[in-house]
């Protein structure tokens, strides 16, 4: 078994497990993920002190395209949340719904959680001035976290939802609604 199934297996076990280890894991996982979220922003603003980069975005730059982003970035976050949490679960993936969710922002997009934390991410860039956020560090999270989709967190779903969740994946997209395709 490599390294990758594994993960997989493992995530599957938890993610199928026991519903009172699940919620007491939950917590400490979602912390872990915003921490280290939290360090790469923190890491992103120190180079840009220490290369000058922040003086690249104007101020009133930064605010007019960060802040609508930001706000879009936090409606789908929530909106996923709370559909989620309707479902029985929570978007940490060991302690997800049991069941397949295709309702609300789901109904769209496969990961609208995470594109909602891209918007969030390139948001915040702007109206912190980061270059560095905006140019290298959002679009490096955007491509680990595909990555990470497809290798782990597909296949998981497979594994625990079976034929019902390659059809919506095959159906509906990652990322990007497809406004001029009806889905299901």
């Amino acid at each position: 078994m490599t390294i990758r199934e594994r993960w997989v297996h493992n995530i599957n076990q938890l993610a199928t497990g026991e519903e009172a280890r699940r919620k007491r894991i939950a917590p400490l996982a979602g912390t872990i993920i915003f921490g280290l979220v939290t360090l790469f922003l923190v890491l992103s603003l120190m180079v840009d002190r220490a290369l000058g980069l922040a003086a690249y975005i104007p101020t009133g730059v930064g605010i007019a395209l960060g802040l609508p982003l930001l706000l879009v970035g936090l409606y789908f976050m929530m909106w996923s949340v709370f559909t989620f949490a309707e479902s029985g679960g929570t978007p940490v993936p060991i302690n997800p719904p049991q069941k397949l969710v295709t309702v609300g922002p789901y109904a769209h997009v496969r990961n609208p959680m995470l594109a909602g934390i891209f918007f969030l991410l390139f948001g915040i860039g702007f109206l912190l001035t980061s270059l560095t956020i905006v140019l290298v560090f959002t679009p490096l999270f955007i491509v680990m976290n595909v990555a990470e989709v497809k290798a782990v967190e597909e296949p998981e779903l497979e594994m625990r939802l079976g034929a019902a969740y390659c059809k919506y994946r095959d159906q509906t997209p990652m990322f990007i609604p497809r406004p001029w395709k009806k889905q299901g």
